[in-house]
């Protein structure tokens, strides 16, 4: 049997997990096949998840630090896929509706995590769903997920957080004159040195230096990860990635790498005027602030200690 996109149903799934193939595109909200990590997904008897995640040996966006290690952000880009696929083919959620990232989480084990080898690596997803709400129509409205990270056997990563979904309509009433709004040309001058921000090319960098701060303005908008498909707003994996840059460009280049994060969106972050990352450090700790238009759109934290336990 199969469902209405034409897949085998979950209950005519068997056996071990694959890392052959990705899953299809259109179920993590992707367009380029090369983004999409999740190659396979399993429902247990016992409740949960599991999931497989191919890592490649390198990425254009997450190129690495000059070791051995995966970027911690595709520990995120990963929990994402896994928010927009389980709900896509378990809980009901139909291909035109719309995610909506309210809050995340993730620290990973530098001691444990897989190292870069020939090949991919792959990743075995253990996946807890947990608080799912359904509007009074029996559609999903929102739903948590914890997700633990093992390669090898060997836990390395956790990482959760929740998310809410929308139809079409509720979308375009939520979004009013802002439904649709694209995203402005970069403006030229006023961004750091992609090596202090620990990002290999001039395209990577999403902040730049402006009179209100340091503002959110990725020097790509066209670029082939954080922007695959149109969005009329700035999206979460954007923000977070800015507030990584921004506690490099803060720290002079000594916080690049986190093991540990929380963020949370208060509202959309809109592309204009450009919102401003607020930054205070301490110690091995960055808090942060995106704010626009007189307050915050999301804030967090993120941790560059080591988690060895």
């Amino acid at each position: 049997m199969r469902d209405s996109l034409g897949l085998p149903l979950a209950s005519d799934r068997t056996g071990d997990l694959s890392w052959s193939c990705t899953v299809p595109r259109e179920l993590v909200h992707r367009t380029s096949v090369a983004e999409v990590l999740l190659t396979d997904v399993r429902a247990e008897r016992a409740g949960g998840f599991r999931a497989a995640a191919c890592w490649p040996r390198s990425h254009i966006t997450f190129p690495g630090d000059g070791s051995d290690r995966h970027s911690p952000l595709l520990v995120v880009e990963t929990l994402r896929q896994l928010g927009i696929y389980l709900p896509l083919r378990w809980f009901g959620v139909p291909p035109t509706a719309r995610m909506l990232i309210d809050d995340l989480r993730f620290v990973l084990h530098p001691g444990r995590e897989p190292r870069v080898g020939l090949g991919c690596t792959e990743v075995t997803c253990d996946v807890e769903v947990t608080d799912p709400r359904r509007r009074p129509d029996g559609r999903l409205a929102s739903v948590r997920l914890a997700v633990a990270y093992r390669a090898g056997g060997r836990l390395f990563a956790r990482a959760g957080g929740g998310a809410r979904f929308l139809s079409e309509a509720r979308y375009a009433a939520v979004r009013a004159d802002r439904l649709g709004s694209p995203q402005p040309a970069p403006v030229p001058g006023g961004r750091p040195d992609p090596a202090l921000l620990g990002v290999a090319r001039a395209a990577d960098v999403v902040v730049a230096r402006r009179a209100g701060g340091l503002a959110v303005e990725p020097a790509d908008p066209g670029h082939p990860f954080y922007f695959d498909h149109a969005s009329d707003h700035v999206p979460g994996m954007v923000l977070l990635e800015a507030a990584r840059q921004a506690a490099a460009e803060i720290s002079a280049g000594c916080l690049l790498r986190p093991t540990s994060g929380r963020m949370a969106a208060v509202s959309f972050t809109e592309y204009d005027p450009p919102a401003v990352v607020d930054t205070v450090a301490h110690d091995r700790t960055c808090v942060f602030r995106v704010r626009q238009g007189g307050g915050a759109t999301t804030y967090g934290v993120l941790g560059f200690g080591r988690h060895d336990t």
